[in-house]
């Protein structure tokens, strides 16, 4: 079952202006806001994949970040401790 990040990013893939409200993850619960069209529940299905795809790459892309700038402070001179101090990792 799709998380409501998914479903709300594979509605937003398909009408970025759209408006909606949703219960939990089920898709049956979307009420579209503000005069909103619809969209066919089969239609946010098929863009599911490629919503989780980019929440998960969004998601990777922070832990890279992370892990980026503790490698630059670390070649800097800062110790593991100093590194942690900072950043908490």
């Amino acid at each position: 079952m799709a998380t409501t990040n998914a479903i709300i990013r594979a509605v937003k893939i398909i009408n970025s202006d759209a408006k909606l409200s949703i219960s939990g993850n089920d898709l049956d619960s979307i009420t579209w806001e503000d005069g909103t069209s619809a969209i066919s529940k089969s239609d946010i299905e098929a863009k599911l994949t490629q919503a989780q795809n980019e929440l998960d790459a969004e998601a990777q892309a922070v832990i890279d970040k992370k892990a980026s700038g503790k490698q630059k402070l670390l070649d800097l001179g800062l110790s593991e401790e100093e590194v942690k101090a900072l950043i908490g990792a």
